[in-house]
């Protein structure tokens, strides 16, 4: 436990001891030894790479492991004082409210407000505890808006906010968070940390969140744990997190902790401000950098677009149901995609990312205007589930050209595995490789492959995978549009930013422009320094190693 658990001297609100835990017909344990406790009111951010045993350790503490999964399992898991192994998640509920990395498969209910109402209709509550009870949980996630909708008209950022009001609204003494800002734009991902900040420190909520753009949320935890080949590696404060990070595995370092890597500079900053305190003892004044600096150290190859259009929108407008009426979703787009290009498509959720994305693959009809994909589109939705079908990895993708394809994404080992029992990040890598087996090279690459949201449970090395996948599928002449809320994958990868904001294209430019030039849609190392252009850790640090030469 904790110092501060110690301090407290109370009970923890989870106390794993010993849990060795292993799904059906696996052949590893996907938990292996772990103990771990939570105290009450501790904010603790649980990291590691993909596949590490985050979420199974999650399912544990809410009794879908083992009751929903089977598999074998031994060890404790108390959750309040009860037995989350002989207890039920039904239960459970009770004290713990659990958010999965797809929030599609927990909603139920045909409504929001019926959805965020549920649990509180089953715990017995009165009609007017339910109501303001939900009142005040979607004010707090800003959903009020989103009440009188029917969940199959949410985007996945609005329906995982949903997820989260159902899991919140009968404040429970522990929340677990399985990537909760996967699918948030900038703004409500930062506003959902300092939510659940606030019902940490001022109502005593216990939280365990599980992340990998930990640059969201280092600064609000109390503790970090990190899982590594399904054990506890780490368990210690932020800054000595970052310190053994850089150490034992750089992968999960922040992109400021990088930059300062990188530059040589210690300590190693836990969010903006701690780094720019640092430069600024240190009297560090960085500049400007020369273009050719941005250039060489831009994100991604020198791929030049060829003249080659392979996806054009010409006053591009679509209208989808929302509740009983028409909702104008896109308004008038105009958008060239060329040959080459790589293209991050970006905006805040419900902005009509996924519904260009969608009208462009020909899965909705556009009421106005003009699309076309002249050679053919590959596109890869948010949810990973619609492409799988089959109860064994190697069956959903046979032959040679499968194994091809398992193999570009990193999943041969998993070969005789159920899709549903993999990680989230894995699911998600399982659904590339199906939507473009064949398609990775030679004549039958599509003119346009567009992924929607295509890193939602990938760590920062898989990450890394798909960069180099957009630069080589760009390299043999496809456009690249990844519809993204990830900046920092953003500025790894594109070369051009198309920014929506309700439903029109309010900024197009290049990468290093857009994501080095604002508040929310900035990197966090063009926060860190705020100079023009400078967007990743690489191009960061060789500022830093220029100012620290010019000082001395």
């Amino acid at each position: 436990m904790s110092e501060l658990a110690i301090r407290r001297g109370a009970a923890p609100a989870l106390a794993v001891e010993d849990l060795t835990y292993s799904y059906p017909v696996a052949t590893r344990p996907a938990l292996s030894g772990v103990s771990l406790a939570v105290a009450p009111g501790e904010f603790v951010l649980l990291a590691g790479r993909s596949a590490s045993g985050k979420s199974t350790l999650l399912k544990a503490a809410c009794g879908l492991v083992p009751h929903f999964h089977g598999g074998e399992i031994e060890g404790a898991v108390s959750v309040a004082g009860m037995d989350a192994i002989e207890t039920g998640p039904g239960e459970l509920a009770a004290a713990v409210g659990y958010v999965s990395q797809d929030p599609e498969t927990q909603v139920v209910s045909t409504t929001v407000a019926a959805e965020i109402e549920l649990p509180l209709e089953l715990r017995g509550d009165l009609p007017a505890d339910r109501a303001r009870a939900v009142e005040e949980v979607a004010l707090a996630l800003a959903i009020p808006h989103l009440l009188g909708r029917t969940v199959d008209t949410l985007s996945g950022g609005e329906l995982q906010r949903v997820a989260l009001a159902a899991a919140l609204v009968t404040r429970p003494s522990l929340v677990l968070l399985d990537e909760p800002t996967s699918q948030l734009d900038p703004v409500a991902g930062d506003e959902l940390i300092w939510l659940l900040r606030r019902l940490n420190e001022e109502w005593g909520v216990a939280v365990l969140l599980a992340e990998h753009r930990l640059e969201r949320c280092l600064v609000a935890a109390d503790r970090v744990v990190a899982m590594a080949a399904s054990a506890v590696a780490f368990d210690g404060t932020p800054v000595d997190f970052l310190a053994w990070s850089q150490i034992s595995d750089p992968a999960l370092e922040t992109p400021a902790a990088r930059l300062f890597s990188l530059s040589g500079i210690e300590p190693l900053p836990v969010g903006v401000r701690a780094a720019r305190k640092t430069l600024e003892s240190r009297a560090l004044e960085p500049r400007d950098p020369a273009p050719s600096t941005q250039q060489v150290e831009g994100g991604g190859p020198d791929v030049r677009p060829s003249a080659t259009t392979v996806f054009s929108a010409r006053a591009l407008w679509v209208e989808l149901e929302q509740g009983e009426q028409l909702h104008d979703v896109l308004k008038g787009i105009d958008l060239i995609v060329r040959g080459g290009e790589r293209v991050a498509l970006m905006g805040r959720n419900g902005a009509g990312k996924s519904t260009l994305l969608k009208t462009a693959a020909g899965l909705i009809d556009p009421v106005a205007g003009k699309i076309a994909a002249p050679e053919g589109i590959a596109l890869l939705t948010q949810n990973p589930g619609d492409y799988l079908v089959r109860e064994r990895v190697g069956d959903e993708l046979p032959g040679d050209v499968g194994a091809v394809a398992l193999r570009v994404v990193g999943l041969e080992h998993a070969v005789d595995a159920d899709p549903r029992d993999l990680s989230g990040g894995e699911r998600q890598r399982l659904a590339l490789a199906i939507a473009l087996a064949g398609r990775m090279d030679g004549e039958q690459l599509p003119g346009l492959v567009a992924l929607d949201e295509p890193t939602r449970g990938m760590d920062r090395a898989r990450k890394d995978d798909l960069v180099d996948l957009i630069d080589g599928l760009a390299s043999r002449g496809a456009g690249v549009v990844v519809a993204t809320h990830d900046v920092e994958f953003a500025a790894a990868f594109a070369e051009r930013v198309v920014l929506l904001g309700d439903g029109v294209v309010i900024a197009d430019g290049a990468a290093a422009d857009i994501l080095s030039g604002g508040w929310y849609f900035a990197t966090e190392v063009a926060r860190v320094l705020d100079l023009p252009g400078v967007v990743t850790p690489e191009q960061g640090a060789a500022v830093l190693r220029a100012a620290a030469e010019g000082s001395g």
